[in-house]
């Protein structure tokens, strides 16, 4: 009895040891499961419509996004709290070495080209800048149009872009503030007159997405006069970038001038996927540089980067 009541027991933990396991090794596939992914809050009007996409095509997956500043999504990545990130950079030296001595495959891919907005009051008539005048007041060294400058946070991409792209290294003037997120930009410069708000486009580019259009109703769009096309025009003798005759060197970030770096303040958006098997994060990152995901970013007005667009002469009739 003795002999027996061993190998009862013995068949209860080999029994319970296989589950245990199962359930361990058992993880998230390409099309199901459930993972959390971090992304740049300026993109999430085109993250929320990927995944709605995507689930509904993969209604097993489970996609939990968190939208925060750049720099809190490559602290998740770094910490394992996101398997996935979307933001506006590459991994710098310091975190391609840090993953190198884990031994943790990363990788990381373009899918769009971006663009960054600049939103002003409705009542304020000055929605035409040159990149001259927009540098001089991200710097500070003119404040003579008493613009308060906003941002969606202290540690976003676009605070970066500003800092790095435009100002060249010089941080932001004592007259830049953060609203906490791009939806409180729009609100803010909508009830100020004075106030230059940043924000992603994407937040104001698509004319079907009935937030963006609500935007679109509340602020105006710069347009700007790239460095390149006002070297070349201010050779001209009493040159004024106001003058209606030089209006069609203002462009606004539509998406065909993003595609062509018309507009001057474009920028790449990465996925930098942190899973060393074949799961969730793959089967979205995937499918964000694949032809329906490539075609959603197309919709929401940016410029995909993986999708074979053709663009031909047309004659007008």
């Amino acid at each position: 009895m003795k002999k027996q009541a061993f190998y009862i027991i013995l068949l209860f933990l080999v029994a319970g040891w296989s589950c245990n396991n199962k359930k361990e090794t058992t993880a998230d596939t390409p099309d199901s499961g459930t993972i959390h992914i971090s992304v740049d809050e300026s993109f999430q009007p085109l993250i929320d419509t990927e995944i709605s996409v995507f689930q509904a095509l993969n209604p097993k997956a489970h996609i939990m996004a968190e939208y925060k500043s750049e720099g809190s999504c490559f602290k998740d990545l770094i910490n394992d709290s996101a398997s996935l990130i979307i933001v506006t950079r590459e991994l710098n030296p310091d975190e391609a070495k840090y993953f190198k001595e884990i031994k943790m495959p990363v990788k990381s891919k373009p899918i769009a080209r971006d663009a960054v907005a600049l939103i002003v009051n409705p009542s304020n008539t000055d929605t035409l800048m040159t990149m001259h005048e927009i540098r001089n007041i991200m710097d500070g060294k003119d404040s003579s149009k008493g613009y308060s400058l906003v941002f969606d946070e202290q540690n976003s991409s676009l605070v970066r872009f500003v800092i790095d792209s435009v100002n060249h290294g010089r941080p932001l003037p004592s007259y830049a503030m953060a609203a906490n997120g791009c939806a409180n930009v729009v609100d803010y410069v909508s009830q100020h007159k004075n106030a230059l708000g940043v924000i992603g486009v994407s937040w104001v580019s698509n004319p079907f997405d009935s937030t963006g259009l609500s935007f679109l109703q509340k602020i105006r769009v710069v347009g700007i006069m790239g460095d390149s096309t006002y070297n070349y025009l201010s050779r001209n003798p009493g040159f004024n970038p106001l003058d209606p005759q030089y209006i069609t060197y203002y462009f606004k970030p539509y998406q065909a001038y993003i595609a062509f770096r018309s507009y001057p303040l474009t920028r790449t958006v990465y996925f930098i996927l942190r899973q060393p098997y074949f799961g969730l994060g793959t089967g979205f990152a995937n499918f964000l540089g694949g032809n329906k995901g490539q075609m959603i970013i197309g919709k929401e007005r940016l410029y995909p980067l993986n999708l074979n667009i053709q663009i031909q002469q047309a004659t007008i009739e």
